[in-house]
């Protein structure tokens, strides 16, 4: 079992003090401490923004991609090795914004990844211009006043419902703890998985703060009568509630077929284990037949 200081990596974060990254950090390692998720077990594949350099400050695999290019990296990576648990981390610009037809169709391959979203609402690396989760309205060196911006926002985890993800969360990076438990289960889901997290930009979004945020969110396990999580209309109600009530925790989760369980070739292994065809007659003779 890997402990708190097994992961901590050589590069201090770079990230503003108070920076909701600094919790999805914490969140991350206590899933992996708290889950038995050992450092060669686990590949983290980022794109760009702040959030971004995650796997940089934490002993584990990590592959920086493209901008809104992740979700496809992760998942070649895992029908090369099915055997290995695949995260993606990034930021709402990142994955909401470039990457989103990515999202959607990982969610409706069931490809088995799981999805971290640092939401601040905001671009925080490009110094604060509106992002996709902006609400309309919100004034930013893109959208000046009076109108801000036009758009409506997007509602990630309804999109991602409807697509076919099966297991749809969402998490506070105030709250480190009940976060790691949200990504340690979305790790051990077999299928696709989206953690949409709300991570405060301290620097550039002076309105969706931590405690606007403590002011509304609620645990939707905690609510009166409970909550079936297997329950899709239910799921799809709570991921369009914002406002004055922002609901947390495993809004959805079901079991079907994954992606990679439509494969029969990596049914009994992994493609990395087949190794490499050395036979080079063989090889120059299928060459030529495209010749």
């Amino acid at each position: 079992m890997p402990s708190m200081k097994d992961l901590q990596g050589r590069d201090r974060p770079t990230w503003c003090p108070g920076c909701g990254d600094h919790g999805v950090l914490n969140a991350v390692k206590l899933a992996m401490v708290n889950y038995n998720i050992e450092p060669h077990q686990l590949l983290i594949v980022t794109g760009i923004g702040c959030g971004s350099k995650l796997p940089q400050y934490m002993w584990v695999n990590g592959l920086h991609t493209l901008h809104g290019r992740d979700i496809p990296i992760a998942t070649g990576a895992k029908l090369a090795n099915h055997k290995l648990y695949v995260m993606t981390v990034s930021g709402d610009g990142n994955t909401y914004g470039m990457g989103l037809s990515h999202l959607l169709h990982a969610a409706r391959r069931n490809i088995n990844i799981t999805s971290v979203v640092q939401n601040n609402q905001v671009y925080g690396l490009t110094k604060g211009q509106y992002s996709p989760t902006s609400e309309a309205g919100t004034v930013t060196k893109t959208s000046p006043p009076p109108a801000g911006a036009i758009e409506q926002p997007v509602r990630p985890l309804a999109l991602a419902l409807i697509a076919g993800a099966t297991f749809v969360a969402r998490g506070f990076a105030k709250d480190p703890r009940y976060l790691s438990d949200l990504i340690g289960k979305a790790l051990l889901h077999r299928g696709y998985a989206l953690i949409d997290v709300l991570q405060p930009c301290v620097t550039f979004n002076r309105v969706n703060t931590y405690d606007w945020y403590s002011e509304r969110v609620y645990k939707v396990e905690e609510q009166p009568g409970g909550y079936d999580p297997t329950d899709f209309a239910a799921a799809l109600e709570k991921a369009q509630e914002w406002g004055e009530r922002i609901p947390i925790g495993i809004l959805y989760q079901v079991e079907r077929p994954t992606y990679e369980d439509h494969l029969p070739a990596i049914q009994e292994h992994s493609l990395v284990e087949l190794g490499v065809h050395r036979d080079m007659a063989e090889l120059e003779r299928i060459k030529q037949e495209f010749m």
